[in-house]
């Protein structure tokens, strides 16, 4: 039974509720507040009904803040990653994918990557990678740094949201 299954999100006091979901989006309890302030209901007490109104939240916000969370995440295979500063999540999410197993080349890759992208976008390429290989994300990045903006901002959001869910299903 996952620690999600055995509890009960809408039993829970505003502390417990913020304590267990604070890091479901990147250094963002906002989110978690946001949610159980939204009211307490049995909609919350399933994984897509809690993803449901917290991804809401999310694509409510305002874009600065839309935008901080965006920034709260860490660059892939990036100086945080080496040097162990992840956060929990992120470090299994990036270990899931590989990426601890990139060859220096790879590495090297990855920094050119962060780099361009953040100078162009004014914000680190956000991919949820459960499921992808460093190959696969390599590929993403190259196809992705060609986007508009606008574009990228959405799918950064997108792609926050689904990080959320794969979070929320590991609870």
């Amino acid at each position: 039974m996952s620690r999600f299954q055995s509890l009960t999100p809408s039993r829970l006091s505003r502390e417990d509720f913020v304590r267990v979901f604070a890091d479901i989006y990147e250094h963002s309890p906002w989110v978690a507040e946001q949610a159980y302030d939204l009211g307490l209901d049995e909609q919350i007490d399933d994984i897509d009904g809690l993803h449901q109104r917290m991804a809401d939240l999310l694509l409510s916000a305002s874009a600065k803040a839309q935008l901080a969370l965006i920034n709260a995440h860490p660059d892939l295979a990036g100086k945080a990653a080496v040097r162990g500063e992840l956060t929990e999540s992120s470090t299994s999410e990036q270990a899931g994918a590989g990426i601890h197993e990139c060859s220096a080349e790879e590495f090297a890759r990855f920094t050119e990557l962060n780099d361009a992208y953040k100078a162009k976008f004014g914000f680190p390429f956000i991919m949820a990678v459960k499921g992808s290989n460093r190959h696969q994300i390599l590929a993403a990045f190259e196809e992705r740094i060609h986007h508009s903006p606008e574009q990228e901002f959405a799918r950064a959001l997108a792609e926050i949201n689904k990080i959320a869910l794969f979070r929320l299903q590991q609870l």
